[in-house]
This record gives C-alpha cells, structure tokens and sequence, in this order.
C-alpha cells in the first residue's frame, strides 16, 4: 500500500481519512479550511463511481446492464468514463488488464465486498500453481463503446475494479484543487493521486504493503501519483483453497505471484495502478516490459526481495536484487 506520511505535514495541511470500499480513503489540503468542503466533493464523485461501477450492488449500472447483454445500451457520463478508460488500460498491457472478468470473479466467490468472504486458515492450499487450465478468449476486444452507449455481449460481465478506484483518485484530486485553489492528495486505499501545489518540496509518502514488508519513503511532486497492486490483501477461501483478485485473463485464473506487490509512478494514478496490475500479471515479463514504459517503479518478490527501476530511490531496509535476475 502507499500512503501519505502524516508525520511529514506541516500545521497548514489538514487531513481526513474514513473506510472505503474495504479499504481506507483519505484526503489532505494544504489549506485547513478547504478540508469540509474537499471531502464533500470527494464523496460526491465517489458515490458517482459507486453508483456505475460496482459489482455489488444490485443497483449499480454494471449490474443493470447485466440484463441486457448484446444490446446498445445508453449509459451515464460516469460510466461511460470508466469504461473508457478499462477498455485503454486494456490495450496499452495487451490485454492483461481485462475488464470483462467480472463472471469469472463470481465463479470464484468475490462476488461480494471482500470483507464478508471466507478468510484463509493455517493449513488452506493456496491455488496459485496451475496444473490444468482451459484459455479463455480474452472479452475485452468485444466490448463497444460508442460515446454514451454500451455494448456487452453475453456471456462478459464487466468488473472496473482493476482501474476504477485509480481513475476516481483522479477526479477527486482533480475537482478538489480546480474547486478550491488549493493542493492536495487523495488516497483511496493504495492508489495516490495529487493536484495543485504541495508545501515544500512535495508530498511525503510511504510504500509498504504490510506491517513486515520492506519500507520506502520517497517524495511525490506536484501532480504526480503513485499506485500499489498486491497480491497479499484481498484473498479470500475458494472450494478450499486460498485465492487472490488478480486474474491471468488468458486463463481466467489468480496469476502465479511472483510479485508480492508492484508500485509505480506516473503522471496520473490511472496509468500507474495500469502499470502496477500488468506487472503483476506479467510476472517474470514485468521487468523488461517495465523499463521499456520508463516510469519509476518499485517490485517485491515473494521473499521480500525488491528490484527498483527508472530512478525509483532506495529502500531504507530491503535486501536487492537486481533486475537482471528476473529478466524474461
């Protein structure tokens, strides 16, 4: 996860933080008295995105739509903004951020808020190896987006999941510092997005998964973000065995981890939590695909060994390897 370093803010930034879609949100300006009012504008927009994305309520635009597979179907602004931007973090990974898993993410049992799935227990298998698996043709190339009106053969079910709480850290920041003439960053859960002007020389941010992982404090400029894909967070217990949100589209599968978490920056948060869920997708292949994209980016193996590329600074305690290790 990344988070903002409280112990960073000076007495002019104000903060405020609540739970979110099984995770934490979190907004801080660098004018106290805009605070009010930024939250406002957040819980505005993210009740938008709610409203269109989710999976897990029965009325939601993704599942209304549901009912009405293979048909052009006019949907809002919102949505059709989210899906916009599935369908391109789609193209730009070749395919391995697909946002028609949303089926096979029920097949799984996530067919609900994490948080209400059977948890793992001491001496449950986990179902990352694949010994026999069936390909799937990846959906994503089928869906149609015309302007506002939405096309979704039978049998996809759309889950924005992969990008939409990235591209909703956008539009908070965004609308916070148009609105109120102020900087600020917006967190929602490990996806970080900035806008306008930060006191001093930037905003002071943490990235550490979990409490045992290795630590890196680094220092985010003015309109830049940061976002952290993992697979430690969200399993859950399927037929038995341990399984993670992260999907192989290809098989329709968890992806085997070789990355506990991957964290990247870039201009915005939607392309960095892009990048970050294909390079965990793409496992070995991550590192030189990567490098080629030239944004910084932090990766943790699975015995907590981490490989910085494109100028991301060192960890304070982490043993390394370096990235040739891992080239494909």
């Amino acid at each position: 996860m990344t988070q903002y370093s409280p112990q960073a803010a000076t007495t002019l930034t104000a903060a405020t933080e609540w739970p979110l879609w099984s995770t934490t949100a979190r907004i801080v300006v660098t004018d106290a008295v805009a605070l009010t009012r930024a939250r406002q504008i957040a819980d505005r927009i993210l009740a938008d995105v709610e409203m269109a994305a989710s999976r897990f309520r029965a009325d939601s635009e993704v599942r209304r739509i549901q009912d009405r597979a293979g048909e052009g179907v006019e949907v809002s602004d919102m949505l059709a903004a989210l899906v916009h931007q599935a369908l391109l973090a789609a193209r730009v990974t070749d395919g391995d951020v697909d946002p028609t898993l949303g089926g096979v993410l029920d097949g799984l049992g996530y067919d609900r808020d994490v948080r209400m799935l059977p948890r793992a227990q001491h001496g449950d298998e986990a179902s990352f190896s694949i010994s026999v698996a069936v390909p799937r043709e990846p959906g994503w190339s089928r869906v149609r987006l015309d302007g506002r009106v939405l096309t979704v053969p039978a049998p996809l079910r759309l889950d924005l999941g992969a990008t939409a709480k990235a591209v909703a850290a956008d539009l908070c920041a965004t609308a916070i510092a148009s609105e109120l003439q102020c900087g600020v960053l917006v967190s929602l859960g490990g996806d970080i997005a900035t806008a306008g002007r930060a006191l001093g020389d930037g905003w002071q941010v943490t990235v550490q998964d979990l409490a045992d992982d290795p630590v890196s404090r680094i220092t985010v400029s003015d309109g830049f973000a940061v976002a952290t894909s993992s697979t430690q967070k969200r399993r859950w217990v399927h037929d038995g065995r341990q399984v993670h949100h992260i999907l192989d589209p290809r098989l329709g599968l968890p992806v085997p981890p070789v990355w506990r978490s991957v964290t990247v920056a870039a201009p915005d948060c939607f392309h960095a939590n892009t990048l970050s869920t294909a390079a965990i997708v793409k496992g070995r292949r991550a590192i030189d695909w990567l490098n080629r994209r030239g944004m910084p980016a932090r990766l943790v193996d699975t015995h907590g060994d981490v490989v910085h590329l494109n100028g991301w600074p060192d960890d304070e305690t982490a043993p390394h390897r370096h990235a040739d290790r891992w080239a494909s």
